[in-house]
């Protein structure tokens, strides 16, 4: 794990490296020296009630058994229970039939059916929470506690036989009495970038040995692979809202996360155009995400991604942030929306 000092002298290895020191960290989605900063000044007014929250969650996080797929109690079409599985959540059984089937659409009503046990979401959110909370309260506090049940974590949702999740969404956000799985269902998992940075630091504090290092490489390689040539991650790629925006931010962080930074410099620059100039009014308004019953909701969202592929972009010489077509708005004008 190469990086470059301030001075712009290589650095040999991340485990030469004191946390004290003023070398400058690659992470992926987050900036190393923003969380340097923060840690210096943890017990100030401005962090320390955020802090003791952290810590709070992360306590909690101790306490409960790790996640996994295979906890679920339904099995997925495949037959699989390492298949991750998902309903659409605005999606809900018909009344007028007996059965309930086909489902029908009441946009932005969440059926608490798909959020229950039977189901993949909420296990996987609650994976993600934790191992995102333990990691960051070990960074900042260095209880090695945290990082131990982090890699725990990691290693039954990823790695261990018996638990992980096949790299593939499948099944995520079908329909039931419609089909089995989306490319829409890709949404489920915007929030691996927090497991992305929750695997570098531990990398950069030497909590992680090389095995599982490349172990966890490997699970995300089959996932991008997944992603790009799926029937549900090209149709994911080719929608022109949130979707798209977060299929790419979910695309581009695997990417730099292992090392392939050309291929992320060009999806990217194909951003410009497939994201930007698609999705913006010149006004800065979204109208895919304003014809959604919560507009703000799905306006603010959209608008996240971009910038989070705009941050990314800085990591590969791409300025989205600047970017400002002819008669379409740029994403700083969608924030003045």
């Amino acid at each position: 794990f190469s990086c470059k000092s301030k001075n712009n002298k290589p650095v040999e290895a991340i485990e030469s490296i004191d946390d004290s020191s003023t070398t400058e960290k690659i992470l992926t989605v987050i900036d190393y020296d923003d969380l340097l900063s923060v840690k210096e000044n943890i017990e100030s007014n401005k962090f320390s009630s955020l802090y003791k929250k952290l810590l709070n969650e992360a306590d909690e996080a101790l306490k409960e058994d790790p996640f996994s797929v295979v906890d679920k109690t339904q099995t997925p079409p495949s037959g699989d229970k390492h298949d991750y599985i998902s309903y659409g959540p605005y999606w809900w059984p018909d009344p007028e039939k007996e059965d309930g089937l086909p489902w029908i659409r009441r946009d932005g009503e969440i059926n608490p059916l798909t959020r229950d046990n039977t189901t993949d979401y909420t296990t996987k959110s609650q994976f993600i929470n934790n191992t995102s909370n333990l990691t960051l309260g070990y960074f900042f506090s260095d209880n090695e506690l945290y990082a131990q049940k982090a890699i725990e974590l990691l290693k039954v949702w990823f790695i261990n036989k018996d638990t992980k999740m096949n790299p593939n969404l499948d099944f995520a956000q079908g329909i039931p009495g419609i089909n089995v799985g989306r490319g829409i269902g890709i949404i489920d998992f915007a929030g691996i970038t927090k497991i992305i940075t929750s695997i570098e630091l531990l990398e950069i504090k030497n909590a992680i040995d090389t095995d599982l290092s490349t172990k966890l490489r490997s699970w995300f390689t089959d996932y991008l692979n997944w992603l790009q040539t799926s029937e549900n991650g090209i149709f994911e790629e080719n929608k022109e809202n949130n979707h798209g925006t977060w299929y790419d931010v979910q695309l581009v962080s695997i990417q730099l996360f292992l090392n392939k930074k050309e291929e992320a410099k060009n999806v990217l620059e194909t951003a410009k155009s497939k994201r930007i100039t698609s999705q913006l009014e010149p006004n800065g308004a979204q109208p895919h995400e304003l014809a959604r019953t919560k507009t703000l909701s799905y306006s603010s969202m959209n608008l996240r991604g971009m910038t989070q592929l705009a941050y990314l972009g800085t990591k590969v010489n791409v300025d989205l942030w600047n970017h400002t077509p002819n008669n379409k708005g740029s994403i700083q004008q969608a924030y003045e929306f």
